[in-house]
């Protein structure tokens, strides 16, 4: 644990529209359950009928440093109730715009999953692209916001994983928001890096 007392407190906006059918991001919402300063909300059970109410989670944003937003990738996107709170949320005047300064400082980092592994996201792929370029729309937002993007905790090959990886990959998100919540990150060094946990070990001050 760092000697310097770190106060940042980390929002978690899980989006998963079949969480029963889940084998990577159940284990992973699990294993970060009750960690200090660590807020878990999870869109599909507070708003099945996709009414979103934009004061509260504004209210909730306010009150935290760091935003995850964790979701399985879908059509190369995010799920449709986060497209929905991205729409209601980040209003203009209180997002962004010129008088939209309430997340300026704020930190943002991705955690997705993928079905496919690792080298479905290379330009020889028919995928075309690498995850970096597909995740530009959440760099661009963060970017339009004034919040600092984090290179994403990505999670690829969940279709074959077998137990045990699912389990390492849950104990490593774990350690990730801990690090960020303690101000244990090189932020400086994670920037060069693809993923963040690409490995942990080269970000993380111990």
């Amino acid at each position: 644990m760092s000697s310097k007392l770190q106060t940042d407190r980390i929002l978690i906006l899980f989006a998963h529209p079949a969480l029963q059918k889940s084998r990577v991001n159940r284990v992973l919402i699990g294993a970060v359950q009750g960690i200090q300063g660590v807020t878990i909300h999870d869109l599909y059970q507070i708003y099945p009928d996709f009414h979103v109410d934009p004061k509260q989670e504004q209210n909730l944003l306010g009150v935290h440093d760091i935003l995850v937003i964790q979701y399985p990738f879908l059509w190369y996107s995010v799920p449709a109730l986060v497209r929905e709170w991205q729409d209601l949320v980040l209003e203009n005047g209180w997002a962004y715009g010129r008088r939209g300064t309430a997340l300026h400082g704020k930190k943002l980092m991705c955690a997705v999953s993928t079905g496919a592994g690792e080298e479905a996201y290379r330009g020889s792929h028919p995928n075309r692209f690498s995850m970096r370029d597909l995740l530009a729309p959440m760099e661009q937002m963060a970017r339009l916001c004034g919040m600092e993007y984090l290179p994403p905790f990505l999670v690829h090959g969940t279709f074959q994983m077998p137990e045990p990886e699912i389990h390492r990959h849950a104990l490593d998100y774990r350690r990730t928001l801990e690090a960020l919540r303690d101000g244990r990150v090189d932020l400086v060094a994670a920037a060069k890096l693809p993923r963040i946990n690409l490995p942990l070990a080269a970000v993380i001050r111990d």
